[in-house]
């Protein structure tokens, strides 16, 4: 069976947003220079947050600080979700008036998010879609209508004027331990309710079982996702795969349907499928035999490169067949592929309670296998240069992201621009980075996270990962040390490029700017051409400053 209307466009979640620097009347002066930095590239259109801002800057945020040991588990140490559930009573528990998709996974639950709620606008749905991190603006995060827009400014500062007192009291009641992500979260809901939406789908930030967003009771739950299982977070949730899988699983509510992204280990799924057994929850499994989905090339659409798919999903249980041919993915690689037929397997799901179904062809999603324009390379001093930015970081999102190179540049010299957060497996990220295909050149750098310094890790410590994860793999490194004077290094290079023509350059460098330069400049030199790609990795945040440049 086909369906030609599986394939119809959707919009692209592509806005930026913007806020302006709030003051702080009784805030340091580190405080306000922290601020204003982090706010230094906005424009005045969000002046009308400055207070928000403000207010959200004071909670702790462990984007910043790094999540805290056994937070995300079933323990003492976990975060408190009577805390939570507290918070919600207050505001009249705005997540019992409105059916929600539930996601959670290592990896993919972002991109699986956006490609069901996409489907589900589709369908002419107003669906609220609740993300996390954001790239430019905290708005990113909070979608709403049949549109998909970002909340809008008046309408988040609307929303803030109205909780605020209850929000106050609460964190006086709590005393002051309620955080950034669950204020957000609540406020989210609160929003999700006011504008009855049709259907929420719901980003769970780390874990599931003790998240935030893990609220909703089986009455309000339509469905539960999770897509994958991997090693990120791993003291926070509490040390094993197997105990990572028991913390996804918590989004898991009585009789409510369950789809299992994967491909899993067996030992892994088996924990998934027990705990949806227990809670007499059907299991539909995205990644079984039934599920056919293939690359079959790879085009430019629109003038940015997209990857034509075929796609046959079959789930005997419910049953349910559909069969889509020639669908156009701007989410590129195998993972955004697999994404994509998780998404499909839950709208499939959906329909058979609620009659929603279809396909989206085109979801993009910020910083993820994302290509420049031509303006926007200029913007960034790479002017005739292809530049990807992808905020992987981890050693298996490091794979689909030379699966991504591969499938779009197979010929093309490339080089690598990098910063990450300390909390990261430098050493699994680099391995894989260098075990199939090498780099040209591996620049190195430091960024803030979320704004802050505490996660910051010196480019120093990531050089010693990279050169340990070269000596393990055999792979020849020319060490590159800059110093404080670059125009002497480049002057080096430049004497010394034919030496180093069969070796990966790595080099540190004290700022993106600087770091993109020298990534172009070695590229050039090493293959005395301009067809090179310059590929910006590490972290969402470092993405973010690649696209803040562009504006």
């Amino acid at each position: 069976m086909s369906n030609p209307k599986l394939l119809n466009s959707i919009l692209c979640f592509t806005n930026l947003f913007r806020t302006r620097i709030p003051t702080f009347p009784n805030g340091g002066i580190v405080q306000k220079l922290g601020f204003l930095r982090r706010l230094s590239s906005t424009h005045n259109e969000d002046i009308e947050l400055a207070d928000f801002m403000e207010y959200m800057e004071k909670l702790k945020n462990y984007e910043k600080s790094g999540v805290p040991k056994g937070a995300g588990t079933d323990s003492g140490e976990g975060f408190d979700m009577g805390r939570m559930n507290r918070l919600m009573q207050r505001l009249g528990n705005p997540q019992s008036k409105f059916k929600a998709v539930h996601i959670a996974g290592t990896k993919g639950k972002g991109s699986t998010a956006n490609f069901l709620a996409n489907m589900l606008r589709e369908e002419g749905y107003s669906v609220g879609c609740y993300t996390s991190p954001h790239v430019h603006s905290i708005r990113e995060r909070i979608s709403l209508g049949r549109e998909g827009d970002a909340v809008s400014v008046k309408k988040l500062n609307s929303l803030f004027r109205r909780v605020k007192n209850v929000i106050d009291r609460s964190i006086e009641l709590e005393n002051g331990l309620i955080s950034h992500f669950e204020v957000l979260t609540a406020m989210s809901f609160t929003l999700f309710a006011e504008e009855n939406v049709d259907i929420a789908v719901v980003e769970a930030g780390l874990g599931g079982s003790r998240d935030a967003t893990n609220v909703f009771c089986s009455s309000s739950l339509l469905a539960a996702v999770i897509t994958t299982i991997g090693e990120e977070h791993l003291a926070a949730l509490g040390g094993s795969l197997e105990s990572i899988a028991m913390a996804k699983s918590g989004i898991i509510k009585h009789g409510r349907p369950v789809v299992l992204g994967g491909p899993f280990e067996q030992r892994i799924e088996q924990i998934l499928r027990d705990k949806a057994n227990s809670s007499s929850a059907p299991v539909i499994l995205a990644s079984d035999s039934g599920m056919i989905s293939s690359i079959k090339d790879v085009r430019l659409n629109d003038g940015r490169p997209c990857q034509l798919c075929d796609i046959r999903i079959q789930i005997e249980d419910l049953p349910l067949f559909i069969d889509l041919l020639d669908v156009r993915l701007h989410m590129l690689g195998k993972h955004q592929l697999q994404n994509a037929v998780t998404a499909a397997c839950t709208s499939l799901c959906l329909r058979n309670q609620e009659q929603v179904v279809y396909l989206t062809k085109n979801t993009t999603l910020l910083g993820r296998s994302q290509f420049l324009s031509l303006e926007e390379a200029k913007a960034v001093g790479l002017a005739g240069t292809t530049v990807l930015v992808d905020g992987a970081h981890t050693g298996e999102s490091a794979n689909c992201l030379i699966d991504t190179i591969n499938m779009t540049h197979p010929n093309s010299p490339f080089a690598l621009v990098v910063a990450m957060a300390n909390d990261k497996d430098h050493s699994a990220f680099a391995r894989q980075l260098l075990l199939e295909r090498l780099p040209e050149a591996v620049l190195l750098t430091e960024i803030s996270i979320a704004g802050d310094h505490s996660r910051i890790t010196p480019a120093s410590l990531l050089k010693g990962a990279w050169i340990d994860a070269a000596k393990e793999l055999g792979v020849e490194i020319a060490d590159a040390r800059m110093g404080k004077n670059e125009k002497l290094f480049m002057e080096q290079l430049s004497g010394s490029a034919a030496d180093k023509e069969h070796k990966t350059v790595l080099a540190t460098s004290g700022s993106l700017q600087s770091s993109l330069k020298l990534a172009n400049h070695i590229l050039t030199e090493k293959t005395q051409c301009q067809s090179g790609l310059i590929v910006v990795t590490g972290s969402l945040h470092i993405v973010s400053l690649v696209l803040n440049l562009c504006h």
